[in-house]
């Protein structure tokens, strides 16, 4: 990591919690469990994302994965693992399986891709606004977020 890359990351801002959740909920074994990752992927048919982009892609629970690609626009991000296995980036299969061994309750319908850039709460706000509705609405209890 450069001395630049390591001094943007330790000037972030990050609020402190305790381990107290901020809900509480079902059992693990009574949650459905949504993906939202900040990889920047979508499936090939949908739009690329943009270098300054604070939509999202949906990706569906029963998506191929070989269909996906990434378009996370930082110059020096490290795609190889993506490429080795997209479940660096998005779990997807081992969502699957948690589900198959009754680990879990189920695998959501619906998962989300954003443009990660560590975009301040005041420009991504609105957008995680929508998507808490909608994992909402989908009956989602428990969110896995990969942070790319």
């Amino acid at each position: 990591m450069s001395d630049a890359e390591r001094e943007h990351i330790m000037a972030k801002e990050l609020p402190r919690y305790d381990s107290t959740p901020f809900v509480l909920g079902p059992p693990v074994t009574g949650r459905r469990v949504a993906l939202v990752t900040t990889a920047g992927l979508h499936r090939t048919d949908d739009d690329a994302f943009s270098f300054v982009d604070l939509s999202y892609r949906v990706i569906r629970g029963d998506a191929d994965l070989g269909s996906l690609t990434m378009t996370h626009s930082s110059v020096r991000f490290d795609r190889s693992a993506f490429r080795e296995d997209v479940n660096t980036v998005f779990p997807l299969e081992r969502l699957r399986e948690l589900a198959a061994d009754g680990v879990i309750a189920s695998v959501a319908d619906r998962h989300y891709s954003l443009m990660g850039a560590g975009w301040p709460p005041a420009m991504i706000g609105s957008t995680c606004e929508q998507l808490a509705r909608m994992l909402k609405a989908d009956g989602v209890t428990a969110v896995c977020l990969v942070p790319v």
